[in-house]
């Protein structure tokens, strides 16, 4: 009887500590879907019966009026802006009261993870982006090109002798595994200055990096443990990474390093870069190359990245901005990829439109190479719309360095909305990438939007596929120019059709926290002629 009333009395407890947390909102005007107690708005994900992606979008339409509107990942509360004003003036006016992205609590020291640019904060992070942003230009990044051609080489062998062997002419294939090995050998040639061949078999370094950026619901579970109570995870000595995938990447960055200083190696790849990086000898480009140069989606560096810095950084800071680089390119590229190559499969026209303009600059030289990619007008449009409608990091988000007024949520409230420090506010990508106001028919699939005749009718923070302000994604311009010359490469030689196990119409997939296609992402790939 005692234990009973016992139990009684905590749920009663729990119910009233959790009607005061999820009440934070209402007080004061701010709108958001309804919740499930512990687990906020995040029951549905969690639980699996929807993505991620689809809750956040759903909370961004279901409030058409709104500046601004809360969400609760479990029980902590996040303001998410609807406003293209609001987003200019958080990410780029008042930079300086949002410098930090979203990371962990201060318990959180994993080996990997723990020191990379993306959850470095105030004035480290400054310092970190100032140094490597000069091994990210268009001079540096025009270099790789070669290496990333010859595993686009590689990759259309493999393709041509599948086709041949499977005695139909054509040849079924899961493009997001297609595009994920691509990617996985351009990183591992681009940045550890590997050569492998995971397009035809697996082997260990393509297992530790789809290990590293496949999130499961363990891994969802520890992010999430590591942003609501991390001094738990912290005593039972919880980390993202495992030891074995610390040591693997450890090893191979900091051996690279060491055999290339003895042997007097020099190599046109990221390992190359930090070892600069960390003499301090890493510096910008002479000659400004133009944004425009790279292509619609790229984004500016701002006064940040150019600023010069002088600052020592140690052997695991410099392997943790290898393993980011890995992460990013990895997961980026291949979802770019695999979804242009889904759209393209489903709209004919453009792959026709597009195979043309490709055969035509190639006519002369045959191969592909950096100056013939950023002459192509079209595939820089269609690569622009496939990020438009499919952007690979589908939310930003910034924390709060001090409280902050963000005026009233809508006409209705009462008074404005002052978030906490320490609070977060979150940029949902995906659905102003999607949303009619910005983008007539949002969900048709339309490189015409960015035609020089179109292009300059888009509000620039409501197309954000990488970023929006300061802290954007240092490697857009690596990740355009590898998403160009792979599909420059598969269209001079491969056509892509749906087949029977195309999903159509596509939908995300509701067990996944990344952009996956439910059904898979199978096309029918043949020999163009």
């Amino acid at each position: 009887m005692a234990f009973f009333l016992w139990l009684v009395l905590i749920v009663i407890l729990l119910l009233l500590y959790c009607r005061q947390v999820y009440s934070k909102f209402v007080k004061v005007g701010v709108n958001h879907l309804p919740v499930i107690p512990l687990l906020g708005n995040s029951g549905h994900t969690l639980l699996r019966l929807d993505n991620i992606i689809n809750r956040i979008t759903l909370a961004y339409k279901t409030f058409p009026d709104d500046y601004f509107v809360g969400f609760y990942e479990l029980m902590n509360p996040i303001i998410i802006i609807k406003d293209v004003k609001l987003v200019k003036q958080i990410a780029v006016k008042d930079f300086e009261c949002f410098v930090d992205r979203r990371g962990f609590g201060k318990e959180f020291a994993d080996p990997l993870f723990g020191r990379n640019l993306l959850l470095l904060k105030g004035e480290e992070w400054k310092a970190m982006r100032s140094t490597l942003s000069p091994a990210f230009t268009s001079t540096k990044i025009r270099l790789m090109v070669p290496l990333m051609v010859e595993v686009g080489d590689h990759m259309i062998r493999t393709l041509k002798k599948k086709i041949a062997e499977s005695g139909e002419n054509y040849v079924d294939i899961e493009c997001k595994d297609l595009a994920s090995r691509y990617a996985n050998d351009v990183i591992a040639s681009c940045a550890f200055g590997l050569r492998v061949t995971s397009l035809e078999e697996g082997n260990q370094f393509y297992e530790h990096c789809k290990s590293m950026t496949t999130i499961s619901f363990v891994g969802m579970l520890k992010i999430l443990g590591y942003r609501t109570c991390p001094k738990i995870l912290k005593m039972f000595n919880i980390n993202l990474s495992s030891k074995a995938l610390s040591t693997f990447f450890s090893e191979l960055v900091l051996g690279t390093m060491r055999q290339r200083e003895e042997q007097r190696l020099l190599r046109n790849d990221m390992i190359q870069l930090l070892m600069e990086a960390k003499k301090g000898t890493l510096s910008h480009d002479s000659k400004v190359v133009k944004d425009a140069d790279a292509g619609f989606a790229t984004v500016e560096e701002s006064a940040v990245g150019k600023t010069k810095v002088a600052r020592e950084w140690s052997d695991m800071e410099l392997v943790g901005q290898a393993v980011l680089f890995l992460l990013a390119g990895f997961e980026t590229v291949s979802t770019a990829l695999a979804f242009a190559l889904y759209e393209l499969a489903l709209q004919p026209r453009v792959q026709r439109r597009l195979a043309r303009e490709i055969r035509d600059v190639t006519r002369d030289k045959g191969s592909v190479d950096y100056n013939t990619i950023q002459s192509m007008k079209y595939l820089d449009m269609v690569v622009s719309e496939v990020l438009r409608l499919w952007p690979p990091a589908p939310v930003a988000d910034r924390r709060a360095a001090r409280d902050y007024n963000l005026g009233r949520p809508n006409s209705a409230a009462q008074q404005d909305y002052i978030i906490r420090k320490g609070e977060t506010v979150q940029i949902p990508i995906w659905s102003f990438h999607r949303d009619p106001k910005y983008f007539p028919d949002p969900e048709k699939f339309d490189p015409e939007r960015f035609s020089d005749e179109n292009k300059h009718k888009i509000d620039p923070f409501s197309y954000m596929p990488f970023g929006v302000g300061p802290r954007n994604c240092i490697g857009s311009r690596f990740a355009l120019c590898e998403l160009k010359v792979a599909l420059c490469q598969l269209l001079q030689h491969i056509e892509v059709c749906a087949s029977e196990r195309t999903p159509a119409p596509a939908r995300l997939r509701t067990d996944s926290f990344q952009v996956r296609l439910a059904g898979g992402h199978w096309l029918r790939m043949k020999s163009r002629q």
